[in-house]
Order: C-alpha cells, then structure tokens, then sequence
C-alpha cells in the first residue's frame, strides 16, 4: 500500500517513514525543505534498506498539489505531519502558521475526498487543551481557548478535518500529542532543527556540546513542584510507532468513528529543571542555564491520560525519559562529528 507522509523529512515524519517501511508499506515523502534536509532521506535508507520516494513540495502551492495527486493515484492513505510548529513564532508571525498550517490542510483534503475512500492520520497537539482544568488530561478535556496561533491552527485543522469527514469517504484519526523527544537508536536520524532550536530537548543537547552558551529556563514561579513548566515528553520512536498502529485501524476498517481522537504521551509530567536533571545524568555533566522571564503562550502543564491509545489502539509509550535523552544525545554527538 502506498501512504504519502507530508513534513516526512522532519523529526516526528522521518520516524515514522522507518516504522512504516519496516511494516512493508510503499512511502512517497513530501516537503518543502523548510525545517528538513534531504539528507534525511539517507538516513532513513540505511535503517531500513529501502530508499523512500521523495517530492519536493511546497503543500501551500494548490495547483502543485493537484499534479502530485494526478502522478500518485494509487495513495491508501496519507500522514499529514507537513506544518509550522514553534508557539513563540507563531505569536510573532500569526500569518505565516494560518497560511502553512490551514492551506496545506484544505488543499490535501481537497484532492482526498475525490478518491474512493482515504485514510487520514493528522498530527495534532495537547496544546489544543489549552492549559486543561484537570491533569491528566483525556480527551474528553474541553478544546479550551488556543494559547497562541499554533494551537490554534491545530484546533481550526481538527474541525476541517471532521466536518470534511462527515461529507467525503476520508476516514481520520486525529493523533493529540505531547512533547516528542530523542533519537532513533541507530542515530541515523534525530531532530536537527534548522537555526536555533524552538524545542527544548535540542537546545539542551546543543548547549550540552557547547553549541550554544546556556539554556534559558522561562519562569520558574509556576504553580508546579519545582516552580518550571511540566510537560509530558514521549520517545520520537514510540510515538511514530503509534502512527503506524492508527493508520492499520483505518485501513482494516477497525475504526469506530468516521474520525476518532487519540491522546499520545507517557502519561507522565516532567519539568523544565526534571529534563535538564536527566540530560546531567545521562551526559555525565552540568548544564548551564539561568532562569529567564515566562515566555508568551506557555502553558503550567499539560500531561496526557492515555488510558484510551493503551485499551484501544493497543498502543503504549515504552522508553523512560532518560532513555530518550541518551538517544537525544548520542544523536547530536553523532551529528556534529560530521
């Protein structure tokens, strides 16, 4: 079966390329080369044995669009990874995520709805609880008020996505999660943001090596045990795992909704100062940071309940945070001996 994986290049995309060759799917790759590099491609080769098929492409480009699905008419299904996802930026630059994030959305599920029947995996977000009443969070959890214009891009794609459902043969799973962090443990591929890091697994690793002078920490007077954010960090290989599991439901007709929404995390809350601890303890040395104002559009906390992805999809996040920041780590170290 071939499935296209939009942003299939970038960190979460590229992991679930390697999981999904190695459960014998056909992968076409799309990106834009925006936050990627085709590098990528001989990564996820050299894992897997197999090259994937690869199109540059801007998703922003409806007419572009249009010709990829004339070429590749035989598409089961697709992984819709393809987006901006940096919340500061976001806050700065509103008008660059409603044109990357929602025009690419309509213009794939445009060109979907016109083929028999497509399965439909969306990369959404734990931000689109906004900061949620009630940890953990299910998803029963209210969509509360975005925090910044990225979540709310990801609140806007999940309505387009089920109100197109409920009029075309496009089945979905909207896949919410949390915070993905490490490395495939080959360290072929990892996260390699381009410029510097929005994410604070990278940034870590990066000051770690010396890349970058300290790590900011923003606030440390939250409402938490420490006074720094909690977030709920998940290995980058369990959760393209995941992807694979929700799109087999869909293609073996198991769903039980036209568009079912799962939660994806460990179900466990780490602070800012908890990560840095792991990475001190994983590393064998001190990193240097210093506490910093709150930053715009961050929320308390946000930990998933995934009582729901464990029962049904089958599915279960299987590495220790630490595991996942040596894997971080021993990426970064492989990637700057280059």
């Amino acid at each position: 079966m071939k499935i296209v994986v939009t942003g299939g290049l970038g960190f979460i995309g590229s992991h679930t390329v390697v999981e999904l060759q190695n459960q014998g799917f056909e992968v076409v790759i799309v990106d834009d080369l925006s936050n990627s590099s085709e590098e990528v491609v001989n990564g996820i080769t050299s894992i897997t044995n197999q090259k994937p098929v690869f199109e540059k492409l801007d998703l922003r480009e409806k007419s572009k669009v249009q010709e990829f699905f004339k070429k590749h008419q035989d598409i089961s299904g697709v992984i819709h990874f393809a987006a901006s996802k940096a919340v500061g930026e976001s806050v700065g630059n509103p008008l660059l995520y409603y044109e990357n994030n929602i025009n690419a959305l309509v213009y794939l599920l445009q060109e979907l709805k016109e083929l028999p029947e497509a399965s439909f995996i969306f990369s959404s977000s734990c931000t689109v609880y906004g900061q949620a009443e009630k940890m953990p969070i299910t998803e029963d959890a209210p969509v509360q008020a975005a925090m910044s214009p990225y979540g709310n891009t990801k609140q806007i794609g999940e309505e387009i996505i089920i109100d197109t459902a409920k009029v075309t043969n496009i089945s979905a799973i909207l896949l919410r999660y949390f915070n993905p962090i490490g490395a495939h443990p080959s360290a072929a591929i990892g996260e390699l943001p381009l410029g510097v890091p929005q994410n604070l697994v990278p940034f870590i690793t990066q000051t770690g090596l010396g890349l970058r002078k300290e790590l900011s920490v923003y606030g440390d007077d939250y409402p938490t045990t420490d006074g720094t954010c909690v977030r709920d960090y998940i290995h980058v290989v369990d959760l393209a795992k995941a992807h694979v599991i929700a799109l087999k439901r869909l293609l073996d007709k198991k769903n039980l909704e036209k568009v079912e929404t799962f939660n994806l995390g460990t179900g466990t809350g780490s602070s800012v100062l908890e990560v840095i601890q792991s990475f001190e303890k994983v590393s064998g040395q001190k990193l240097p940071y210093k506490i910093v104002d709150r930053r715009e559009g961050d929320i308390t906390s946000a930990y998933a309940n995934t009582d729901k992805a464990n029962n049904v999809l089958g599915w279960k996040a299987e590495s220790t945070l630490d595991e996942a920041m040596e894997s971080a780590w021993k990426w970064e170290q492989k990637v700057r001996q280059q």
